[in-house]
């Protein structure tokens, strides 16, 4: 009989995490059907953001959180995976909407649709602008202040920034350019994306530097390091 060579170990918070992130890009493509408000600031007016944001700022945390306890490495390949459950996700939900039958006594299918169904282009951009901005935290975060072990809750409250405008920037471009409402009036996009802009660095601000902290201080522990 050979010896076989033991498979390679992996952290368990590394693997924890991975679990988790691949979880959290699909789920934040069907939280992201709902708007939600979060009323009225001053200079800016009324801010709304659709919900899969929540999701979404989990993810930059946790990169940025793998990119400090693995480095950049470890954190880009956490990304570039999440594009087998998006990927995935997307191609499932097209067939289960455009070749799966409805049963005769369901009366949801156009709620259905509409609610969890996209486009190619919206699609698209989902695509490009998740490697992306992703990628985009992941380098800032591990550029700024020489790297790993300084300043954590600054790089990555600065690299989720910068990330979510990129986001925003691309994903309302590649989806909404050239688009016309109804009347035959292109849609305000740059309005689109002051709102959202402004909506998500708020967000940002508020999620960002506790949740680094959390997964830093968690993953640490399950590791058992102190």
């Amino acid at each position: 009989m050979q010896d076989h060579d033991p498979a390679p170990a992996i952290p368990l918070s590394l693997f924890a995490f991975s679990l988790l992130y691949g979880g959290l890009v699909v789920l934040a493509g069907v939280l992201g059907t709902k708007i939600a408000a979060l009323g009225h600031w001053p200079l800016v007016g009324d801010l709304a953001v659709e919900s899969g944001i929540f999701a979404f700022l989990l993810l930059v945390v946790m990169a940025s959180a793998v990119a400090e306890l693995y480095g950049q490495d470890a954190a880009n390949r956490l990304v570039r995976f999440g594009f087998v459950p998006l990927i995935a996700s997307m191609l499932l939900l097209t067939f289960v909407i455009n070749v799966v039958p409805p049963a005769p006594f369901w009366g949801d299918q156009d709620a259905y649709a509409r609610l969890l169904g996209q486009g190619a282009r919206m699609q698209f951009a989902g695509l490009i602008s998740y490697g992306t901005s992703q990628t985009l935290n992941v380098y800032v975060f591990s550029r700024l202040a020489g790297g790993r072990g300084r300043l954590l809750i600054l790089r990555a409250w600065i690299a989720s920034l910068l990330s979510q405008m990129v986001d925003t920037l691309i994903f309302i471009t590649i989806s909404f350019a050239g688009v016309k409402d109804a009347a035959g009036v292109p849609l305000p996009i740059g309005e689109i994306m002051a709102g959202q802009i402004a909506a998500k660095l708020l967000l940002s601000t508020i999620m960002v530097p506790p949740l680094i902290w959390v997964f830093v201080k968690l993953g640490r522990w399950m590791d058992g390091q102190r």
